[in-house]
């Protein structure tokens, strides 16, 4: 969600053209135009625009897949790189 207005407390936030009141009590007030992850109803963490993007393409394309619709251009960002293990995974 994207910051439109508020304080410490609590904040104006919009997504897809709704707003929402989000409780701003773990990442404090932030400015307008500040991207967050929330869960039922409270920000989470404060995201940069690029990684609130991408979390916003993988919920859309989880709602097309769900639909039988294509859905693969919406995890390019998975799709155009080689996997990889995590770092406790990988041979030392």
């Amino acid at each position: 969600m994207r910051v439109v207005t508020g304080d410490e407390c609590v904040a104006e936030c919009e997504r897809h053209g709704t707003i929402s009141s989000v409780s701003m009590m773990l990442v404090g007030a932030q400015l307008p135009g500040t991207y967050l992850l929330t869960h039922l109803g409270s920000a989470i963490r404060v995201l940069e625009g690029d990684e609130a993007q991408a979390i916003d393409d993988a919920l859309a394309g989880l709602a097309e897949a769900v639909e039988g619709r294509p859905f693969e251009a919406l995890f390019a960002d998975l799709i155009a790189r080689e996997p990889e293990l995590p770092a406790h995974l990988r041979e030392g």
